[in-house]
């Protein structure tokens, strides 16, 4: 008989012994029995171990998929780094099948781009460095750069993957790397089928498929041979997952890249502060089109004035098109009572719920709660109730009587559903089919259109007075990234509504994006990332007090630890997200070992662990 350690995956139990008639390889999957549940549970063998002293269960079946070495090296970095199980850690792999061989014939390729100079001189600085940052201007053509080192990795029978943000991965991205690398080129998403995703992981073994382009899960599939991770729009904070095993995969390709002996590439035109503080990088300013921006600043309230409205008529009567930035989606944001103060609130959720005229409801954007428009305020049953902050679907519904011969479209995650929608969209709005544009982050992420003059941004001082370090960082690299919408090839135009004109005016204008940075390392210095690391310990219940009495308990243990630092604590900015009740712990500290000793110390079933927490 032998005897394995197994990783349940998805499950957050430590791992757990179990028995075997054969010799089984370690990294293999197997289905295994556990307590009283009838469904078998997907489990990798992680190690051979004595016989333990206490009775074991039998294996029950195996399976063809395997976790290979580098896998279980990640996940096991993950486990600890993140605070999570390992067979949390190795779930977000997708694993290898016995069933695929990776043939031995290989094809070149041809992408006959050839650069300009300073491409040339970023390409090799590149290559030089191994692991770089390619810190270019939108419009700089790094595409290019990233096309010609990939193909450079394909031609040594090497693989490559190219992450983006999820929205990011346009028909036009797509396009630009099948003309080149054709069928060998695979697209990854969460929006893809079941059964497309298995014919890609079929396509990769056996060698048919060189490079993917994806979000952040296409990092974690059965690469045999990769050489080459490429991090585009690196600052993109999607980048960091929101649920278990919380990781950040950008960070994580540069510990791959390092321990595996990988080329890695970051890029953006408005890189965070931490890669540039961190990684050698290499300045491309000099865009491939000769291009001019003009900057004009509107002290408006998020709405669309004359001065506005008469700049998109004159855009639009001149056969180009406008797009529109808001950070909020909805109609508005928040329903405030005028005679009580108090706001429309979801019933599960402490946060304001958004009204959806269309639907002729008010949803929370958090649990998906959606009810009937009051009224009058629930609240004092006689107030009536007005609506503050406005969003994309009343910016939208506004410009279409305005404009009522014009096509306007809006661009959000209400609106923009499926993948089919995504590419019908851009599709239209790059054949000059759709006038004016509306939307929300998704407008920012690297579409190239270059029939855009005019970008238009409402409400990003509500990004500039978030309750964040990097609230500055967020709103000039949000503005930076929409006006590179604007006159991509030619003259733009960016109309920013703001009653911070002078902070926004001397980065855009007097200094650049590389000052700001260093001006923002100088202040974060001894209090913040990347000099500093850190957390957040989120508890949350049903039970209020059962949860606050969680929260003190930890603040006391935490407090008396001499090697981090408790910098705040209490309830979390919303307090109650689907009827639970939410506290956190904010904690900082120069050592990471002292740090995560820490976090790993938080045994509690309420505790969410979120280690270098985007706060």
């Amino acid at each position: 008989m032998y005897y394995y350690e197994l990783a349940l995956l998805k499950s957050p139990l430590n791992p757990l012994t179990y028995q075997s008639q054969d010799s089984l390889d370690i990294g293999i999957k197997v289905l295994v029995k556990l307590q009283n549940r009838k469904k078998l549970n997907e489990a990798v063998v992680i190690k051979e171990v004595e016989k333990p002293t206490f009775k074991c269960v039998n294996i029950e079946e195996l399976t063809e998929e395997y976790y290979d070495e580098k896998m279980l090296q990640v996940a096991k970095f993950v486990s600890q780094y993140y605070v999570c199980s390992l067979g949390e850690a190795l779930s977000v792999y997708s694993p290898f099948s016995k069933k695929f061989e990776k043939s031995s014939e290989f094809e070149i390729f041809d992408s006959k781009i050839r650069l300009s100079q300073e491409q040339q001189n970023a390409y090799d600085f590149l290559n030089e460095k191994k692991q770089a940052l390619l810190f270019a201007n939108t419009g700089a053509g790094k595409t290019e750069i990233y096309i010609k080192i990939i193909e450079e990795h394909l031609n040594q029978n090497k693989q490559a993957v190219l992450l983006m943000p999820e929205i990011s991965l346009t028909p036009q991205m797509q396009k630009r790397l099948e003309k080149v690398f054709d069928k060998s080129v695979a697209i990854w998403h969460s929006k893809i089928t079941r059964k497309k995703k298995d014919e890609i992981l079929q396509k990769l073994q056996v060698g048919e498929i060189k490079l993917i382009a994806g979000a952040r899960s296409a990092l974690f599939l059965p690469y045999k041979d990769l050489g080459l991770i490429v991090v585009d729009e690196e600052h993109d904070e999607s980048y960091k997952s929101d649920s278990k095993p919380r990781l950040n995969t950008k960070d994580l390709s540069i510990y791959m890249a390092k321990k595996f002996d990988m080329q890695l590439i970051l890029g953006s035109a408005t890189v965070s502060a931490s890669s540039f503080a961190k990684v050698p990088y290499y300045r491309l300013d000099k865009t491939f089109y000769d291009t001019s921006k003009k900057y004009v600043f509107d002290d408006g309230d998020s709405c669309l004035t004359p001065m506005i409205l008469n700049k998109i008529s004159q855009t639009i009567e001149s056969q180009n098109q406008v797009i529109i930035f808001l950070p909020t989606r909805a109609n508005f944001k928040y329903q405030i009572c005028t005679s009580c103060g108090k706001s429309v609130e979801c019933p599960y959720c402490s946060v304001s719920m958004s009204l959806h005229k269309n639907d002729l409801a008010l949803k929370c954007h958090y649990c998906g709660y959606a009810q009937q428009i009051p009224d009058s305020c629930p609240s004092c049953g006689t107030g009536i109730i007005h609506n503050l902050r406005v969003g994309t679907a009343q910016i939208e519904e506004e410009l279409k009587e305005i404009f009522p011969n014009k096509s306007i479209k809006r661009f959000d995650r209400d609106e923009i559903k499926t993948n089919k929608q995504l590419k019908t969209v851009l599709n239209d709005f790059n054949k000059g089919q759709i006038d004016i544009l509306v939307g929300t982050q998704m407008l920012s992420k690297g579409h190239d259109y270059h029939n855009v003059k005019l970008a238009v941004v409402l409400g990003i001082d509500s990004v500039l007075s978030m309750n964040s370090y990097k609230s500055r960082e967020k709103a000039l690299s949000l503005l930076i990234q929409i006006a590179g919408r604007s006159g991509r090839k030619g003259d733009g135009e960016v109309i920013i509504q703001t009653k911070n004109e002078e902070f926004f005016d001397y980065y855009l204008n007097e200094s650049n994006y590389k000052e700001f940075l260093e001006s923002e390392l100088e202040f974060r210095e001894e209090l913040y990332p990347p000099y500093l690391k850190l957390s957040k310990v989120i508890f949350a219940h049903t039970n209020g007090l059962k949860v606050k009495e969680e929260l003190d308990k930890y603040v006391r243990i935490l407090k008396s630890n001499p090697n981090i630092q408790v910098v705040g604590f209490g309830q979390c900015a919303i307090f109650k997200m689907a009827n639970k009740y939410r506290y956190e712990i904010v904690l900082r500290s120069k050592n990471v070992k002292a740090m995560l000793e820490a976090l790993h110390s938080v045994t509690s079933p309420m505790a969410i662990i979120d280690m270098d927490t985007i706060y």
